[in-house]
């Protein structure tokens, strides 16, 4: 057991320790905004580039099934890029950004993780 007068004297150093190592890894919001213009069920997912992860994650999609514009609030770390990937259910050829787990490169539907949120990404034909 640590005495009154170590524990007083170590607390600043523990809270410094603890600020230094949750900096590097803050969690950020970024807010995808998508709408599908094609006439099937789409499914959905979000791709970390830095590092092994998607939303909804847990071999689960989001699924999109009406034409209404979608918001995503996509707990991330701060300066991550985050990319979209989109395809029609059951024809995972026909897809929009970066696909079906990540299988494909794109330019415009990646972004960083900033507090911000995206344009609307229109998924059509």
């Amino acid at each position: 057991m640590l005495s009154r007068l170590a524990r007083v004297a170590l607390g600043p150093i523990a809270f410094i320790a603890v600020a230094l190592s949750t900096s590097a890894s803050e969690a950020e919001n970024l807010t995808f905004y998508v709408r599908s213009e094609h006439p099937d069920v789409i499914s959905l997912e979000f791709y970390s580039e830095e590092r092994n992860h998607a939303w909804p994650g847990g071999n689960e999609v989001y699924v999109v099934d009406d034409m209404e514009t979608r918001e995503y609030v996509l707990s991330c770390r701060r300066g991550e890029k985050v990319c979209l990937g989109a395809w029609v259910r059951g024809k995972s050829r026909e897809y929009w950004g970066v696909g079906k787990n990540r299988k494909s490169t794109c330019r415009s539907c990646c972004f960083i993780c900033d507090g911000g949120y995206t344009r609307t990404q229109v998924l059509n034909r």
